[in-house]
């Protein structure tokens, strides 16, 4: 649609605006709501779940239109925002009364003051406290590309080389809101459905955006620097991803100056790499489900700040690989354990800390308010406290270097104290947040203002002597001023009843009638003029407060980030003193010695519901000469405990190298370079993926990329197929896992076949998941030992889900059958493929029988070896030797 010539001219404005702005639901304002239009219209009354109703016509038909207040904005651009809107918010510039000084029809001046998109949130009330809100760019440079990411309301800027395959993964790690990509990739489904995988909201831009070359004096503008090298060397592809992110940057902020830190550089080497599929399997961050509680973040965060809970979510995103920095973060561990009375009292402080740095955040936007201004008065305030709690102890080089970030603040500390008062209102307009005293000129008008005020009360009593009329109210509003009003019986005596003031009737309105007076009038001058001086000066303040804490920045932020480090390593030294977790020594080797380890997640689940204790276990993948045994062939029933098991040794490896402790007796752990885990079944039908192809696929990624210092998890693989083509195909990727990968794996298995490949291939061990029948019952001791499963027990596992009893009793028969022509698998050719409902081949009958068959079984069963003469048992064995005999008698 367009402007035509019958609009009027607030319509004709409106179009000039949503022309610059087709893509966004366009928030216009209209006094104290914001209104949307047309299609916008239908859009956000849909999905706001408001009306939708008209306003005016626009080539004869009526104009779809729904609004929101301003004052309650906030909450419907939230949910806008969550359905993946991108909303241009224009503000009124002037006043109506600057309007009509133009003329008649002139129309209030409007500018699209920003652009709100997911990764573009700065509002506490439009952000996650405790994670970060990022905006991701992507780009591809010839050979080479780049990821990029900034966080808004914080000012972290990293980027890092992210070559096509590795794009996957760094958007998990990332899980950033928003991601900018090229608008020529987006006809590559495959890449874009990587980016989209974590719920990221894609935007595609020009390839204007992404021009490496304009991208350095882009971002040399925004950093107001002359040169990038003191942030360091970058290539083409990271320039052009960091300047698109600049770009978009001031596209959406409309000019507003955001505080950004100057970029760092990641290798790419520097963390722990976790594909997708495995941070999924493991639910890292979030259960399967999407919730948080049930997650290993949930179960291990003690941190009490909200930039503490985001540097732990970003640590555990990505663990550090360099044994001097893992080393640091467990001195800094143990260090609040040892010093528990001083932990315990910052602990204490730390309580109290606000989000320092999204506030300076708002602040250099210009989008902050006094509450801000008093997040950082008492942040610091906090900061000198804590520090002083350090004392003249020499705390770990962590946490020494963070106690140093947070002294130093006095004079901005001083000053904000001196300037601001306790109870702070949100908006700089709302006035009364500076403090009595601070500067007299402010005190003088605030004087006047309220002398202003009582002298209207004193003038409302006065006209009440005087008319006789009780219920006779001076009130206000915005377009009358201050006026009498009385209602209509009372009138007629205002009107009648002589007396000294003279009522000028203003306004009717169905319920009373209002007038003004002389007298009145002069009051009103004195007190909006005191007001509009207070709030002149209440403004002056506070933009030379605000002024001072930008300038003052990176200092806050250090403060900030301080507070961040040491949260961390307070909640993990409570988290390991509360759950006896222990230090693990990391090296640099291929060790991986875990003793009498835990599942962080279950172990927390089972005290929570007050059920058996957690059973711990130990897993030894250690490398060394002849006893090189980095691979294990778990095997056990269902519900017996192989996938937790499994799992609890990659957490715990990845607690370690977050610089946690962990859930053991004893931990050695040679540093893990990438962690691979394909667990569990699920398929992907919108890339029309079976269960089994997501195995396959996902399974293929890990033998693609693992190398010796990784660790694998892999859990049941070939069970989405036929029995045969599933043994087969488990059977070569474990030879591959060994000859090949050479990782640290653990390779849990249903298929009792494999265990074989322990005798013929060196470094692979068995172990099992011990389990017991009593009475008929499956009992799960839980307990990981030497050797092999006898069996599956998966009758016994479907008797414990319910199943009717009837099925069970034809199961197990069938079972016995179906285990009586079994084959197993050939330990040199492995191409043959066998039905199990075909006859057994000749070559079956010349090997040892199976003890499986019924008759057989049953046979044996009834003898009784005790009451049994010398001929009887004689006659026995001509009967079992009957039941064994081939058909073809041979």
């Amino acid at each position: 649609m367009m402007a035509t010539v019958a609009d009027t001219p607030m319509m004709r404005q409106y179009w000039s605006i949503k022309d610059q702005h087709p893509t966004e639901l366009l928030f216009y304002r209209m006094g104290d709501f914001y209104e949307l239009f047309f299609d916008d219209a239908r859009k956000a009354a849909a999905a706001l779940n408001i009306a939708l109703t008209t306003r005016g016509k626009h080539l004869g038909e009526d104009i779809p239109m729904c609004g929101v207040p301003v004052h309650s904005a906030e909450s419907y651009l939230l949910e806008l925002i969550r359905s993946n809107h991108r909303v241009a918010v224009c503000e009124q510039m002037e006043n109506p009364e600057d309007a009509r000084r133009r003329g008649a029809r002139s129309v209030v001046k409007r500018e699209v003051v920003r652009v709100l998109t997911p990764g573009t949130l700065t509002e506490d009330t439009l952000l996650q406290a405790r994670s970060n809100n990022f905006l991701a760019a992507w780009s591809e440079v010839r050979d080479d590309a780049a990821f990029a990411w900034v966080d808004l309301s914080t000012g972290e800027f990293r980027v890092s080389p992210c070559p096509r395959s590795m794009l996957g993964s760094m958007a998990a790690r990332i899980a950033p809101r928003e991601a900018l990509l090229p608008d020529r990739l987006l006809d590559d489904r495959d890449l874009v459905a990587r980016v989209r995988e974590e719920g990221t909201h894609v935007t595609p831009l020009g390839p204007g955006s992404f021009d490496s070359t304009s991208a350095a004096e882009r971002l040399q503008k925004l950093f107001r620097v002359a040169t990038l090298e003191p942030f360091g060397s970058f290539s083409r592809a990271e320039l052009s991803a960091m300047g698109a992110l600049a770009d978009y940057v001031d596209l959406t902020q409309r000019g507003a100056t955001a505080l950004l830190r100057p970029p760092i550089r990641e290798a790419g080497v520097d963390s722990l790499q976790i594909d997708p599929a495995t941070r999924r399997n493991l639910e890292l961050s979030t259960t399967l489900s999407g919730s948080r509680i049930g997650s290993l973040l949930g179960t291990v965060d003690r941190t009490v700040t909200s930039a503490g809970a985001r540097l732990l979510e970003s640590r555990l995103a990505s663990p550090a690989t360099d044994l001097a920095e893992i080393g640091h973060r467990h001195d800094s561990v143990a260090w609040f354990i040892e010093e528990r009375d001083r932990a315990s009292a910052i602990g204490e402080i730390l309580r109290g800390v606000p989000d320092l740095e999204r506030a300076i955040s708002r602040l250099a936007l210009g989008r902050g308010g006094p509450r801000d201004l008093g997040a950082i008065r008492d942040g610091l305030n906090t900061a000198r406290r804590a520090s002083e709690l350090f004392g003249d102890q020499e705390p770990p080089d962590e946490i020494a270097a963070a106690a140093q970030a947070l002294s130093g603040h006095d004079a901005l500390r001083e000053h904000l104290r001196a300037a601001l008062g306790t109870n702070l209102p949100l908006s700089v307009s709302d006035g009364g947040f500076v403090t009595a005293g601070y500067r007299p000129e402010l005190d003088e008008a605030r004087e006047l203002r309220d002398e202003g005020r009582r002298g209207i009360d004193a003038l409302q009593q006065q006209y009440r002597d005087q008319t006789d009329i009780a219920p006779l109210r001076i009130r206000q509003n915005n377009v009358l001023g201050y006026f009498v009003e009385v209602n209509e019986r009372h009138a007629r005596k205002l009107e009648t009843v002589p007396h000294d003031a003279v009522f000028a009737h203003r306004q009717t309105i169905s319920s009373a009638i209002r007038y003004s007076t002389q007298e009145l009038s002069d009051l009103e001058r004195r007190i909006v003029g005191a007001r509009a001086q207070a709030q002149e000066l209440e403004e002056e303040i506070f933009h030379l407060l605000r002024q001072e804490a930008v300038e003052s920045a990176d200092a806050i932020s250090s403060a900030a980030r301080a507070f961040a480090v040491i949260d961390v390593s307070l909640g993990f030294a409570r988290l390991a003193a509360e759950e006896n977790w222990t230090r693990p020594e990391m090296r640099g080797d291929l060790a991986f010695e875990v003793t009498e380890g835990r599942h962080p997640v279950v172990e927390r689940a089972l005290r929570d519901a007050g059920g058996e204790p957690f059973v711990p276990n130990n897993c030894i993948l250690t490398v060394d000469g002849r006893d090189a045994t980095p691979l294990w062939i778990v095997t056990g029933p269902n519900m017996a405990g192989k996938s937790t098991f499994l799992r609890q040794n990659a957490l715990i490896a990845i607690l370690a190298q977050t610089g946690a402790f962990v859930p053991a007796r004893r931990a050695r752990i040679g540093v893990v370079d990438r962690l691979f885990s394909r667990v569990g079944a699920a398929d992907d039908l919108a890339r029309g993926r079976s269960t089994f192809m997501v195995e396959m696929v996902e399974t293929a990624a890990i033998l693609h990329q693992a190398k010796e210092r990784s660790l694998v998890i892999l859990d049941e693989i070939g069970r989405g197929t036929a029995t045969y083509d599933g043994l087969s195909i488990a059977w070569a990727v474990l030879e591959h896992l060994r000859a090949v990968n050479r990782s640290r794996a653990l390779f849990a298995t249903h298929y009792h076949e494999l265990t074989r490949l322990a005798d013929t291939l060196e470094g692979v061990r068995n172990a099992t998941v011990q389990v017991r029948e009593w009475e008929g019952d499956l009992v799960f001791l839980h307990e990981v030992v030497d050797g092999v499963a006898d069996r599956s027990y998966g009758v016994q596992v479907a008797r414990l889900a319910g199943l009717p009893e009837a099925l069970i009793a034809r199961a197990g028969a069938l079972l016995e059958e179906l285990e009586s022509r079994r084959v197993d698998a050939p330990a040199e050719d492995t191409s043959t493929q066998l039905s199990l409902f075909d006859p057994p081949p000749p070559e079956y009958w010349s090997r040892p029988r199976q003890q499986g068959d019924s008759e057989l079984r049953k046979h044996i069963r009834e003898l009784d070896p005790d009451g049994m003469t010398p001929r009887d048992a004689l006659q026995a064995i001509y009967e079992i030797r009957k039941l064994v005999q081939p058909p073809d008698g041979s």
